[in-house]
């Protein structure tokens, strides 16, 4: 089992709380056009140095906006192809997302479901698919339900990093630092 990187994809990896508001049934906050992709600073070299330290990549995502009608499964999908050339083709390994949205509007998606954040559904499967180990993985997120995810997935809390405006980090390149701080520890 090898060490990941489970990384939040809105206002961790992308720009997107400053984004204009889309159209109804999108909510603000909710990316729907690929065009508006925009990685945040240092993302792209953060991700790269992560991939260079050995960890797996995996984006964890709550995409309620599929639940809500404002986006489908191939918008998401070709928002994520724009973020995989942004970042490198080869460094995030997988995304995982959840569609579902227990608020939504009766419909394929209008229920609670395991993988929806702060749940760690999307954790424990990408460990079990991509052969990580929780115990020596980090979430990296925006929001306090990211980490409990990361919790809720095995990984210890001190391991889930919160960064933006108001967390303990600023942004990636810091959580880099802490992420990789334990590597660069002389042997006693």
């Amino acid at each position: 089992m090898r060490p990941g990187v489970f990384l939040d994809r809105d206002d961790t990896l992308i720009r997107c709380r400053e984004l204009p508001a889309p159209a109804a049934p999108a909510r603000p906050g909710d990316l729907v056009d690929p065009a508006l992709v925009e990685l945040l600073p240092g993302v792209g070299e953060a991700c790269a140095a992560l991939k260079r330290a050995g960890f797996t990549l995996v984006v964890v995502s709550n995409q309620g906006v599929v639940a809500r009608g404002g986006l489908g499964l191939a918008g998401v999908e070709t928002i994520h192809d724009r973020v995989r050339s942004l970042v490198g083709a080869r460094t995030i390994d997988a995304f995982y997302y959840c569609p579902y949205h227990p608020e939504a509007p009766p419909g394929r998606f209008s229920r609670e479901h395991p993988w929806r954040k702060p749940a760690g559904g999307m954790v424990w499967a990408a460990a079990r698919e991509l052969g990580i180990d929780p115990a020596s993985s980090w979430l990296v997120g925006d929001g306090e339900r990211d980490a409990e995810a990361g919790v809720a997935g095995g990984i210890a809390r001190e391991r889930c990093l919160r960064v933006g405006p108001g967390a303990d980090l600023p942004d990636l390149a810091a959580a880099l630092g802490r992420i990789l701080a334990p590597r660069q520890q002389p042997a006693l």
